[in-house]
């Protein structure tokens, strides 16, 4: 297996990094796994270098975005890894399916590929939301996606030297697919299970909504009247 490496932007997550760098040495053969400690004021980043992760520091909290930027930079400067997945420190996915988000791009059929999460028994307000979304999407940038916000994505190198913008909070993930589209990138998709571990609140979910719809919006129009 060509190498693979494995980004944790991480913020706070004492509790898990360690067992998820641990689950990633199990089912990844000799990954190169990097935690971006994005300021966080527990022990993260102490448990992680004892877990023989590298491990790359933001002295303040700066946000997944920068974090995901920051890995971004050490993978396509300072690693040789051919594949790069993007994995929640949360342990919300399972390294266990890292292979298979790999295989697509290691037989050449895809340049980035994005999980999509089977939405049974998960909570309506996670449904609603992630449906709203991918129906915009879809409708606006002419796509068949079955998810657009899956956090656990992998890419080819060259995949990831093209996506130059990377915002922040929950339009990551929908920024980076439109990153993709603009730039002619093949997108894969392949079915991820989903453990959610926090809880989120029902005002700031609906904030959430509204705003990732925004951006999907926004970015739609300009896509479709050719001004990106």
């Amino acid at each position: 297996m060509s190498k693979v490496g494995i980004l944790l932007p991480a913020y706070n997550e004492e509790e898990n990094i360690r067992q998820i760098i641990d689950d990633a040495k199990k089912h990844i053969n000799d990954a190169e796994i990097v935690v971006v400690d994005d300021g966080s004021r527990d022990r993260t980043d102490a448990w992680a270098r004892a877990a023989r992760a590298h491990v790359i520091r933001h002295s303040r909290n700066l946000g997944k975005g920068e974090a995901v930027k920051t890995g971004f930079d050490f993978f396509l400067t300072q690693s040789k890894a051919e594949f790069i997945v993007i994995v929640d420190a949360d342990g919300q996915y399972s390294t266990e399916e890292v292979p298979a988000l790999v295989r697509p791009l290691q037989q050449r059929s895809a340049d980035v590929v994005m999980g999509y999460r089977n939405w049974a028994g998960k909570p309506i307000r996670h449904r609603m939301g992630n449906l709203v979304w991918r129906l915009c999407f879809n409708v606006l940038f002419g796509t068949h996606f079955e998810d657009t916000n899956c956090g656990f994505m992998a890419f080819t190198r060259d995949a990831l030297s093209r996506i130059k913008k990377i915002g922040g909070g929950y339009i990551i993930e929908s920024e980076i697919l439109v990153e993709a589209i603009r730039n002619k990138l093949r997108v894969q998709q392949v079915p991820v299970t989903v453990c959610y571990r926090k809880k989120s609140h029902l005002f700031r979910g609906i904030r959430v909504v509204l705003g990732v719809l925004v951006f999907i919006n926004k970015e739609g129009f300009r896509y479709r009247l050719g001004l990106a």
